[in-house]
């Protein structure tokens, strides 16, 4: 069988293309993925013990198998799907974006205003151009990149979290900004709201980047004086951050079971 994989941020870096298509036997796992790119790209070498697999949008671990047409993708830990765990209440919008466009944080948050809403608690990360703590060191640019079919699945997936935590949360946005960013830029935004500031506005904002910083595939790259390196994350998703936990990530492009013959 024929897996496209796709790659990401330092991995596209070290291999020099952002895709690879390689043939398999049937039974083929994650683990076993991971030991022919070895083999194929010693340049993955370094990168492969801590890097990430996805198949089909969502996270993928060792003994999970591949099958011929799904959509496989290696990354490193976030920087900095399925459908939601929880049934969406009627009315209330839920807004979650990949876009090059700048943020207008107004629209965004009108978006999630409603008749009933009496409060909205925003959190807008920026670039910032001088950084302080730890290796301090000057900024010029960051660039943005996104899975941008995972990232959304995995938005949709936090924004599900958020309303099986703070069921009084009505409206909940998350947009992310990527490409060329410069110092002083908004770069992401989370906003809930709700009926009053006492219902979990200000913990559910703070969990949905909190959570986007952990499982929605978006890197950046920092650009400054001395150089640029990408600036990867050290959580590592566990089955229990898939959107569906349970799940076993069946194939699209396989029929569905039988279930008169079960």
């Amino acid at each position: 069988m024929k897996i496209e994989i796709l790659l990401f941020a330092t991995l596209k870096d070290r291999a020099k293309t952002d895709r690879l298509a390689l043939d398999f036997d049937a039974a083929t796992t994650v683990a076993d993925l991971k030991t022919r790119l070895a083999s194929l790209v010693p340049a993955l070498v370094p990168a492969l013990p801590t890097a990430l697999v996805s198949i089909n949008h969502e996270f993928a671990f060792p003994t999970d198998p591949l099958h011929d047409g799904d959509e496989v993708a290696l990354f490193p830990p976030v920087s900095g799907g399925a459908d939601n765990p929880t049934t969406q209440p009627p009315n209330y919008p839920t807004l979650f974006r990949i876009t090059h466009d700048a943020l207008d944080l107004d629209a965004l948050v009108a978006s999630i205003t409603l008749p009933s809403t009496g409060a909205a608690c925003i959190f807008t990360g920026m670039v910032r151009g001088i950084t302080q703590r730890d290796d301090p060191h000057e900024t010029t640019y960051l660039e943005y990149e996104a899975y941008v079919p995972m990232a959304e699945a995995k938005m949709k997936q936090v924004a599900g979290e958020i309303r099986e935590k703070w069921p009084a949360v009505e409206g909940i946005a998350i947009v992310q900004r990527i490409g060329r960013l410069d110092p002083g830029t908004p770069t992401v935004l989370i906003a809930c709201s709700a009926a009053h500031r006492d219902t979990g506005v200000f913990e559910a904002a703070r969990y949905g980047i909190d959570r986007l910083k952990e499982i929605v595939p978006i890197w950046k790259k920092e650009v400054g004086p001395s150089g640029e390196e990408w600036v990867e994350g050290k959580f590592k998703p566990t089955g229990d951050d898939r959107s569906n936990p349970k799940s076993q990530m069946p194939n699209p492009n396989l029929p569905p079971p039988n279930k008169s013959a079960q």
